[in-house]
């Protein structure tokens, strides 16, 4: 192979440049577009004579080299051989400024529609196929006890109950005070200002307190699962797990699904009485209402079965956003843009599920709790 040469020769009746060596991506010398910047400069001028006689091998990459540097035209005068001829007239056959072609704009809607299915239907095989990998990892536990991972169990039960016991607590007590404040202000003007212990404590127990709860983790704990193994991800350290024979799901989705399906009913029932907290300040203050009255009155206005339904629905949402964070945390890309993406997707993803699954409970037991 030899390297790619120019020579350009003076003569009277204009510029005579003769190419010669190897004109292929791999002898090209480099940069390649200082290369191009010297051939549009001598085919600028009108009277110059191109001899590409002296080219042994030509591949498509030196073609379009020439193609572009003469202005995407024939030079006036050019000497070459058939096959290098013929190379560039498949050269010149590629237009430059072909347009893709635009879809139909009443086709969108159903491209749009069929993406979002397709899409839809391929996250929720791989879900599906998480869940039966999780359900073998815990029948594989059941047979050999001491492969349980209680390390990475009580770790991420206590990163993910442990330290949101604070913020749960304050949002709890927070929303108890305004829904108590606002009711007490509808209840006064009809004179029940009693009834705000059963408003508080059904409202609360059994909707408030498991919906805020499953908000609250999906946003810090969720986010935090998918983030971990996206960047385990990109880190390839998943990768270096399946060659040392660890089982991703086993070491990272099932220890967090069980932490989650047990620190979501414990929260649930620590935001609850946060909130009942909250709203019985609110109650003495706005209607002068004593704490001994209000839990006196708390369990023969709202009977167990709140507090079940409450529990449930906390176990339910913890499995269900564990599930959704690592989701989306084994389909994060090599790259950083997709780590954010997807934990954003995971976010709401979880969110959503969660308030859908909780309109599906009240319908399930509209009948049950209820003085």
């Amino acid at each position: 192979m030899t390297v790619a040469t120019i020579e350009a020769v003076s003569q009277a009746d204009g510029v005579q440049v003769r190419l010669s060596g190897d004109w292929t991506l791999v002898t090209l010398p480099p940069p390649i577009s200082g290369l191009e910047l010297r051939l549009r400069d001598l085919a600028a001028g009108n009277n110059s004579f191109w001899d590409l006689q002296a080219i042994e091998r030509m591949d498509s990459a030196g073609a379009i080299l020439l193609w572009r540097a003469w202005g995407r035209q024939w030079p006036a005068s050019l000497a070459v051989s058939r096959a290098h001829r013929s190379l560039l007239e498949r050269v010149e056959a590629i237009r430059a400024d072909v347009e893709p072609e635009r879809p139909s704009a009443s086709w969108a809607w159903i491209r749009l529609l069929g993406g979002g299915t397709l899409a839809a239907i391929d996250h929720l095989a791989a879900m599906l196929a998480l869940i039966g990998q999780m359900l073998l990892d815990v029948a594989h536990l059941c047979a050999h006890p001491g492969d349980i991972p209680w390390r990475e169990f009580s770790a991420n039960l206590y990163k993910s109950g442990a330290q949101a016991l604070p913020v749960t607590a304050l949002i709890g007590f927070l929303i108890g005070i305004v829904l108590s404040y606002l009711s007490a202000l509808q209840l006064a003007t009809f004179g029940a200002d009693v009834f705000i212990v059963n408003l508080l404590g059904i409202s609360i127990v059994r909707e408030l307190g498991p919906v805020l709860v499953a908000v609250l983790v999906a946003g810090r704990s969720g986010s935090a699962m998918t983030a971990q193994i996206g960047v385990m991800r990109v880190t390839e350290e998943i990768d270096a797990l399946a060659t040392m024979g660890v089982s991703r799901s086993l070491r990272l989705v099932l220890p967090k699904v069980l932490a989650l399906a047990l620190a979501m009913p414990l929260l649930v029932i620590w935001c609850s009485a946060a909130g009942i907290v909250g709203g019985m300040v609110a109650a003495k203050l706005q209607m002068d209402l004593s704490f001994g009255f209000f839990i006196d009155t708390l369990p023969k206005v709202v009977p167990v079965a709140n507090v079940w339904i409450g529990l449930g629905k906390g176990a339910v949402f913890g499995v269900l956003i564990a599930l959704i964070a690592c989701h989306f945390g084994l389909r994060v890309k090599p790259n950083t843009e997709s780590l954010s993406s997807r934990t954003t997707t995971s976010v709401v993803t979880s969110i959503t599920v969660a308030i859908l699954v909780d309109a599906v409970f009240a319908v399930l037991t509209r009948g049950v709790g209820l003085p």
